[in-house]
């Protein structure tokens, strides 16, 4: 078994944001995990990042193809559930797990789908085909994503922000990857980024959801609370 974490929007170096909770199950269960790079936040070929939305969900495709029948559990946080919709239904994909993420429908993009957000994360577009968040510094940045994080913490963050492919938002999905798999959703019950709102909504998608007392990164503040549902999963 394998575990393939799916970082989120506009940040790269995907193995930082997922280091804790990798090292902690490791450590618990001696599972190796890989931490998926998504052309759109130019972490592949610089020639990559336009591809947006499909490039990502190829690069979760060729992955899950290196992975045996039933022999992956893929965890996506927040966009990485759109790049996880995409990709498509795919045998060795045993689990879903949905961190403050979308199980969107076909046709729906994920700038359709952070619409409906009352408060929206502000976002502006570069003039180069990418988009990037605006009007933060590192400490509102922290505030916001990383709120229940030390400074430290939100300041290494904050240093890995990136600009992403526009069409990484702008494709509508032509897949549901999720449909007919079995999936947890977790719940952050003090996300200051993604309201609580939209999370439920598609939380009640998945086969079953918790809600954890964290921000938008427990696999960074609480890494003991997401590998705790990893192994749930993994004694079936």
């Amino acid at each position: 078994m394998n575990v393939i974490f799916v970082h989120g929007a506009l940040v790269r170096d995907g193995a930082w944001w997922w280091q804790k909770s990798a090292e902690l199950l490791y450590d618990r269960t001696g599972i190796r995990s890989t931490a998926l790079a998504l052309p759109s936040c130019g972490e592949t070929a610089p020639d990559e990042t336009g591809g947006g939305l499909v490039a990502d969900a190829a690069a979760l495709r060729a992955e899950l193809d290196r992975q045996g029948e039933g022999g992956a559990i893929v965890v996506g946080h927040s966009y990485g559930g759109t790049v996880i919709a995409e990709a498509g239904s795919h045998p060795a994909v045993a689990h879903l797990v949905y961190v403050s993420s979308y199980l969107p429908d076909i046709g729906l993009s994920q700038g359709a789908i952070m619409r409906g957000e009352s408060d929206p994360v502000s976002i502006g577009d570069n003039g180069d085909g990418t988009l990037g968040v605006t009007g933060y510094d590192a400490a509102s940045f922290g505030a916001r994503f990383l709120n229940d994080a030390d400074e430290q913490t939100q300041q290494q963050a904050w240093q890995r922000v990136t600009a992403q492919a526009a069409v990484a938002f702008m494709t509508p999905t032509t897949a549901a990857g999720w449909q007919g798999v079995d999936s947890t959703y977790l719940v952050c019950g003090d996300d200051r980024s993604t309201s609580l709102d939209l999370q439920r909504w598609h939380a009640a998608r998945a086969t079953r959801s918790v809600e954890l007392p964290t921000g938008h990164h427990p696999f960074i503040t609480r890494p003991d609370l997401v590998v705790g549902q990893l192994q749930a999963l993994l004694a079936g």
